[in-house]
């Protein structure tokens, strides 16, 4: 239902108007909260830009089992959040969850990959996700159009994909439904806590607010240090590639190759440790290529439409950062690589714990504090 609220003094602002800033400022809203936005805009240095639009459970939690449950309930919550979006702006964001698949291209490949898995459930405190290994035969009853290389995949039941760009446009639609007050090219220089609240300040000028929420990407790093927070972590780039639009031949996504629902192929098997510039690399993108091409020939017939690299929102080890300043309570910090697949618990448990003023025990896992556990514990 559409919200009409003259903006008022805000009790939350959220700086980042990303895939992360958006879910949070959308949950926070949800809750009759009146929420700001502040923005870089199209200059930001999205994370967004190099998403692939998966939601992914398969393989994630090894050395880190409260991952694995996060993303688990992430996945099992998607349809609800399609679905209130759906309401909310009008906008299908083209959810489709039929199960994904890991496709190797060696034996070895394969068994390095069962490995993982096993050893990711073998883990105390593990929890279990469903998933089947399947020989070259039974991965071609699924995919067709695989090609004579592929020996093997590993299929989980609960991974799917999302048309990104409509996810983007709903949540951002979504603002004006739910009366959210968002503000582009208002980028935060500094943030000043004074007298239990927070005076955000730019070259635009002003804003003070009760609470705040950081979740501006790799720009958390400069701004944690304000808050009393830190924000740790390592230079991680990715390229993406797209192809023109084919006929429909790829039913679920592979964990490195995807047909969207409006027809493009998009190849992504990147992980740079390059956090210096954005030029894309051509002998990078054409081993991402050969590999795709290796695993669907027919690829080779498409002409390739667009290509890119993008910075990563990379922690140390992977997982999602949530925390509370104890410095400078009301100030949050929210950081994940994976921002589609955990949209869901970003826009309901998160915001809903960050409206309550405290993160329970199954979110505070995720703070910083266990960068920091010392040698001798």
């Amino acid at each position: 239902m559409a919200v009409n609220r003259k903006h008022a003094e805000a009790d939350f602002v959220v700086i980042g108007g990303g895939l992360m800033g958006s879910c949070l400022a959308w949950g926070l809203a949800r809750q009759g909260l009146r929420v700001c936005v502040l923005d870089e805009g199209d200059i930001a240095l999205r994370a967004s830009r190099a998403n692939f639009a998966l939601v992914w459970v398969q393989g994630k939690g090894l050395g880190f089992p409260a991952y694995t449950a996060w993303t688990k309930a992430a996945a099992a919550a998607w349809p609800r959040l399609a679905a209130e979006l759906n309401a909310d702006t009008g906008i299908d964001v083209y959810l489709d969850q039929p199960g994904g698949f890991t496709l190797c291209l060696s034996d070895r490949e394969l068994q390095a990959n069962v490995d993982a898995l096993k050893r990711l459930h073998d883990q105390p405190g593990a929890v279990a996700h469903p998933y089947e290994v399947l020989d070259h035969a039974q991965t071609k009853a699924r995919l067709p159009a695989i090609g004579p290389e592929v020996t093997g995949s590993i299929y989980c039941p609960l991974d799917g994909h999302v048309n990104s760009l409509r996810l983007f446009r709903a949540l951002h639609a979504a603002f004006t439904a739910r009366g959210i007050d968002y503000r582009a090219d208002h980028a935060v220089e500094t943030i000043e806590p004074h007298g239990g609240a927070f005076l955000l300040k730019g070259s635009w000028g002003e804003v003070r607010a009760p609470k705040v929420v950081l979740a501006a990407g790799l720009g958390n790093a400069r701004l944690a240090p304000m808050v009393g927070l830190d924000a740790p972590m390592k230079s991680s780039r990715g390229q993406i590639i797209v192809t023109e639009k084919a006929a429909p031949f790829l039913r679920y996504p592979v964990v490195t190759v995807r047909q969207t629902d409006e027809g493009g192929v998009m190849i992504g098997d990147s992980e740079e440790a390059n956090g210096a510039n954005l030029v894309t690399d051509h002998g990078i993108s054409s081993v991402m290529a050969d590999r795709a091409v290796r695993m669907f020939p027919q690829l080779a017939e498409l002409n390739v439409v667009r290509t890119w690299a993008a910075f990563r929102v990379m922690t140390l080890d992977g997982a999602p950062v949530y925390e509370q300043s104890p410095a400078y309570p009301g100030a949050f910090m929210a950081m994940a690589h994976s921002g589609v697949t955990l949209a869901p618990q970003h826009a309901y448990d998160l915001a809903e714990a960050m409206s309550a003023g405290a993160l329970p025990g199954e979110l505070a896992v995720f703070s910083t504090r266990r960068f920091h556990v010392s040698a001798g514990a």
